[in-house]
This record gives C-alpha cells, structure tokens and sequence, in this order.
C-alpha cells in the first residue's frame, strides 16, 4: 500500500477532488494547512496564527494499493497544475500495516 500526501492550492482541490472520486478514489482526508517555502507569492503576508508561514495549503492524505498510487499522482499533477510558480508538492511512503481503532485488528492484507 501506499500513502499519498499533497499540498496543492485551496483554489485548485475542488477539481482534483472530483478528478480523484471520478477515478474511483473515494476516501480521502483534507486538511487547511499553511505552509512557506522558497517561492513568495506577490502579497504573501505572514498568517495571523504563525509568524513563519505565508501561503494558504490544503493537504490531501490517501492510500490506495501500490499498483493506482501514480495514476493518483498523474490525477493530482493534471488537475493541480496552475500557470504560477509553487503549484505544490506531493509526497509518496509505503505503507507497513494499518488497523482498526475498535478492534485493533490489522488490516493486511488492506482491505481499504
């Protein structure tokens, strides 16, 4: 298995979401995140909540088996690409196990 992590702009995920669930990933969670990085937005200001960041992220988390994890990515590049610089960024980890919270049973082989 394998865990997808994406930090795209807010005005960009309502399109990959659709994208994604089109293309039969259902479950995902999303996070309103900030983040900073080497790319300064023109009227990127500080957030009143952190000093540090400048710029508004979501984060998109799934997993899904390892043979869908870059058609995922292909859909979250196409739909999250912009004209502007600092687009986002993905991250791709494997996987060990996952279990659940009321039972604590493990879930291999997943059965997501």
């Amino acid at each position: 298995m394998k865990e997808i992590k994406a930090f795209v702009k807010p005005n960009r995920i309502q399109k990959i979401i659709e994208a994604l669930t089109d293309n039969g990933f259902k479950s995902m969670t999303l996070s309103q995140a900030e983040g900073t990085g080497a790319f300064k937005a023109k009227g990127a200001r500080p957030s009143l909540d952190f000093y540090i960041t400048n710029s508004p992220v979501i984060k998109i988390e799934l997993v899904c088996q390892n043979e869908e994890a870059q058609s995922a990515i292909d859909i979250i590049v196409t739909n999250g690409n912009t004209e502007e610089p600092a687009d986002g960024i993905i991250y791709l980890s494997d996987i060990e196990d996952a279990f659940q919270i009321k039972t604590g049973d493990s879930l291999k082989p997943f059965d997501l």
